[in-house]
């Protein structure tokens, strides 16, 4: 059984509270379902794929593990209640100002910020900005920054 943890570094493209993209959620669920509360959704991605995840919100959105329908992990977050730090200083709950000022380059993408060519990870924008927001200039700078992704986002790269 693997343990999750709520302080384990964030790693771009490989982990974050100690679970990995790519494991199979089977290795971690003895774990979650003993230690903490947990939410099951499905969804289906946005067409053409269409195809279904599975989404495990572990003690309220404090770890959120995304599967295929095999079971395989493909994204891992968290929101401002966890612990661990991305290099040692980014975290959920950065404000855009701390993010601009601990960050050489910020890209606006699908919703989301990429850190410093990162496309391993991402911050969510939170709404009405993740749909309005075009430029940094339109997020405020006392705005948090509540969740953070740990994914393959490399297809994004030339768009």
């Amino acid at each position: 059984m693997v343990m999750v943890d709520f302080n384990a570094d964030i790693v771009s493209f490989i982990s974050l509270g100690n679970v990995h993209l790519g494991d199979s959620i089977d290795l971690y669920l003895e774990d979650i379902f003993n230690n903490y509360t947990v939410e099951i959704k499905e969804y289906a991605l946005p067409a053409p794929s269409s195809e279904i995840r599975y989404v495990y919100s572990v003690q309220n959105g404090t770890l959120i593990i995304t599967t295929t329908t095999d079971d395989i992990i493909v994204s891992v977050g968290c929101n401002e209640n966890y612990a661990g730090k991305y290099k040692d200083k980014l975290y959920a709950g950065i404000t855009m100002a701390e993010l601009s000022q601990r960050s050489k380059a910020l890209r606006i993408l699908n919703g989301t910020l990429i850190v410093d060519q990162d496309y391993g990870l991402s911050f969510t924008l939170p709404p009405p900005y993740d749909e309005i927001a075009d430029s940094l200039e339109q997020i405020p700078h006392n705005l948090s920054l509540n969740e953070i992704y740990v994914c393959d986002h490399s297809g994004w790269i030339n768009q």
